[in-house]
Order: C-alpha cells, then structure tokens, then sequence
C-alpha cells in the first residue's frame, strides 16, 4: 500500500515533507504516523457515508466531502451518474460545484477533497482547475484512477498548479463497497439472462 505526494508551489507544507524540486513525486509506505492521520479516516467515513447512499440507489459507490482550513466540511457530493442520466456527475464534481457556491469563489484554495475512489481524469482536471490544495483518497482505480492506477496524469507538471495527493486512507472499506456493487450487477445480470433463457425455453 502507498501514499503518493504530489508537492504543490504555492501550499505551505510540514517541512519533513519539503522538496527544492517543484512537483517533485515522493512515494512513501502508508504509515499510522502520518500527520492528521486520525483527521483524514474522519472525514473519509463521512465520504464513505455517501458512497453508501449511492450504493443503495444502484450507482457505484463513490462519496466525496469537501473541507476547508478550518477542518470544516463545506460540501458533499456521491455519484449520481444514473439517476441524473448525466456522465459529469462524479462525487468530486458535485462537491467543487458545491463548494464554489459556499465559497463565492471558483478558487477552492485551501482546501482538501476526500473522496473515497482515486479521481478519474476529468475530475483531476476540474480539482486543479479549481485549485484544490490537497486531495485524500482511499480505493484505487484501475480502470479509470488518474493519479496512480490507470494513468498517473500527475507525474506530469500542470502549468499553474499542483495538487498534493495522498492515497490508500480506508483503502480496503473503500474497495470493498465498489466490489460488493460490481458483484450484485454481475449477479443480477446473470439472473436476467437466466430468466431470459428461460422465457424463451418456454416458447
């Protein structure tokens, strides 16, 4: 299991974690005696609490909680991909449009987004747009992560902005509500074509 930092230009940094080196991407072993460790599990179950919900309205499980300086939740958001017929409606998208509104600023500076699955490629896109300083996940996504899984779109410099990543916080709860969802589709698709076939031994 590992962390990955990404280190940001303009973000003040515990200086054990300082580099000369702009964006310069240390890997370290997941360790207890991270700092915050006990914060970042905190707000991770409150992500987890909405990747729930999601569960149980048939979307993949995926929450995500926006939290500024203060260490206050300023904004939530779980997949609705589904329900809203709407491919762009991640949990980290919902939470930056969320937040923009509590802000009254488009600029999440500051500020650090939980989300309980590494971010996909759009959603890298829209946190460094919105200038997210930190962003903590905890499952990895092989077929879509863009931080360290499918395409780590971070080892490459952005123009004006670097985020700080930390991955694998409640790794396994996480990764265990994404494989129970794709288990329950797999089964139900099974039932389907086995009703199907069926039906159609019937006629």
């Amino acid at each position: 299991m590992t962390v990955l930092f990404v280190i940001p230009q303009h973000v003040a940094i515990p200086g054990w974690l300082y580099q000369k080196k702009r964006a310069r991407i240390v890997w370290q072993k997941y360790s207890n005696t991270l700092v915050c460790q006990s914060q970042h599990e905190h707000f991770m179950r409150i992500a987890l609490e909405l990747a729930k919900q999601s569960f149980y309205q048939r979307e993949v499980p995926i929450g995500a909680v926006l939290v500024n300086a203060k260490g206050e939740v300023i904004a939530k958001g779980r997949n609705q991909v589904e329900t809203t017929k709407d491919p762009t409606q991640h949990a980290e998208l919902q939470c930056i449009q969320a937040g923009a509104k509590v802000c009254g600023n488009w600029r999440l500076l500051n500020t650090t987004l939980y989300s309980t699955l590494e971010p996909c490629a759009m959603c890298l896109s829209a946190l460094q747009l919105a200038r997210v300083s930190l962003v903590v996940y905890g499952a990895k996504d092989f077929r879509l992560g863009a931080i360290e899984s499918w395409y780590p779109l971070v080892q490459v410099d952005h123009p004006f902005h670097q985020i700080t990543f930390m991955g694998g916080i409640l790794e396994e709860e996480c990764a265990e509500w994404i494989r129970k969802f794709f288990f329950n589709i797999r089964r139900n698709k099974s039932l389907e074509i086995e009703v199907e076939k069926c039906h159609r031994d019937d006629h």
